[in-house]
């Protein structure tokens, strides 16, 4: 195995660094884009646009829908309440639970964020065929049990503006 001071010529990890490299630097500038047009993080523009499409949505399903923690959706919802973005009522059905709205102002502040609203992440892996996810999918599992990643971490999204 090469050192980090030693990379042969041949050693096709730094090709594949580069790579990495290039993804989360578009990912961080699509998210600084976001952030500089509009003022809030790429995570809170995403969950934005899920309550827009979803009308009503509670807590658990924008969780779902962001394949993110309940506890990370909370604080997103907090975010965009307190900036008044969207606002949450009970629910008719459930008091305990809560039912999500986009405000006039979140619908203004959407129409200014650059697209996908989702990030260009999660927009580029769902235009990959299911063989290449197939084998991406294999093959990053076996980096992350490589570099010992914490499974916790696979719910906190990129685009999570730091508190």
């Amino acid at each position: 195995m090469a050192s980090d001071a030693a990379v042969l010529d041949g050693d096709l990890s730094v090709p594949v660094l580069r790579k990495f490299r290039q993804v989360f630097n578009a990912v961080k500038s699509h998210f600084q884009q976001i952030e500089k047009k509009v003022g809030v993080g790429g995570a809170q523009a995403w969950a934005l646009s899920v309550v827009h499409q979803q009308p009503g949505i509670g807590t658990t399903d924008l969780a779902r829908a962001m394949d993110i923690h309940q506890t990370t959706a909370s604080n997103l919802i907090r975010s965009l309440v307190a900036a008044q973005l969207v606002v949450a009522e009970k629910s008719q059905n459930d008091r305990r639970a809560i039912e999500l709205f986009i405000l006039p102002e979140g619908q203004r502040l959407l129409k200014k964020i650059p697209g996908p609203h989702a990030g260009i992440l999660p927009h580029a892996l769902t235009q990959m065929d299911p063989e290449t996810l197939k084998r991406l999918n294999a093959d990053l599992k076996t980096l992350l049990r490589l570099i010992n990643a914490d499974e916790k971490l696979a719910q906190v999204p990129l685009g999570l503006k730091s508190p």
